[in-house]
């Protein structure tokens, strides 16, 4: 099953079937989504998601109304007649949600009827992807006017959502890991949380220790490479009869160089008579290369 699934199933057995005004906001969320439709005067919901048709059997029982159940191929489709609730509308057959739907509600029992809604929408026409591969909750709307409403409901719960015009749709999708969190923790789902953060945070090792080894990885590449050239120069020096000319200082780095290839900068300055740091130890090696390069181009 998908993560997407596992949600979907836990949501289906939420316990808030005895709170009738809640029962019927998350039925309000259903409506709103992309997989609703209305067609000859009847409101057809289809979806493939066996935890979601049942939750949505169970909601349309709750609320007493008639419906008739189907499968096509792949699909559960639930058709039923046009509800009359105040607070949707319908405009050339679509269904909108409207502006003022929480006037004269506390603000409790808004955020309990906001949080059915939420769940609604996602149950409706809301998917996540498997947060080991990728970052992506997303619900799909027929119309913008409830794409925006609903999204500018979550950014009023503090968390980010943005919207995006698709072909034929548009979509409420949150990326950061951590704003999917709160909105599953928003919408209930509670176990689902648990696992998301525990996906999260062996992704997010892992990626910090990739992260790590490609920066030792290339530090270590910058050294060899960085190693190859200095002894190259110190070695076209020898053979240009050029080594004895150097300074006592740079003579004898240049010999713990060739002797020690493998050493970085700051075990190379150690094993000098008298010891100097890591910038030391690059001057001198940068000073060899800088003779070498000009004898080289003098002999072009």
């Amino acid at each position: 099953m998908s993560f997407a699934g596992e949600i979907k199933e836990e949501l289906s057995k939420y316990s808030n079937l005895a709170d009738k005004e809640s029962v019927k906001f998350e039925f309000i969320g259903y409506l709103i989504s992309s997989n609703c439709s209305i067609q000859k005067n009847k409101i057809r919901y289809a979806t493939e998601n066996e935890y979601n048709i049942n939750r949505f059997n169970k909601i349309l029982n709750n609320l007493n109304i008639d419906y008739n159940i189907e499968l096509q191929g792949k699909l559960y489709v639930i058709s039923f007649k046009k509800v009359d609730f105040e607070e949707i509308e319908y405009i050339n057959n679509i269904i909108n949600i409207k502006e003022n739907i929480f006037e004269n509600i506390n603000v409790k029992k808004e955020e309990i009827l906001t949080k059915a809604l939420i769940r609604g929408t996602f149950l409706g026409g809301g998917t996540l992807n498997n947060p080991d591969n990728q970052y992506h909750l997303e619900i799909i709307f027929g119309e913008i006017f409830n794409a925006q409403y609903i999204k500018n409901i979550l950014n009023k719960f503090e968390i980010q959502a943005k919207t995006l015009k698709r072909k034929n749709s548009y979509s409420v999708y949150i990326k950061e890991a951590e704003e999917i969190s709160k909105f599953l923790a928003f919408i209930g789902a509670n176990k689902a949380v648990l696992n998301f953060e525990e996906i999260r945070v062996v992704r997010d090792t892992r990626n910090n220790v990739n992260r790590l080894v490609n920066c030792e990885t290339a530090n270590l590449n910058k050294t060899v490479n960085a190693a190859v050239t200095q002894i190259n120069a110190i070695k076209f020096l020898k053979e240009n009869k050029k080594f004895d000319e150097l300074s006592d200082n740079l003579k004898e780095i240049a010999n713990i160089r060739l002797k020690n290839p493998d050493a970085n900068l700051i075990e190379l300055g150690k094993m000098l008579s008298v010891p100097i740091g890591k910038s030391g130890v690059n001057h001198r090696l940068s000073k060899i290369c800088k003779i070498a390069e000009e004898l080289k181009n003098s002999k072009r």
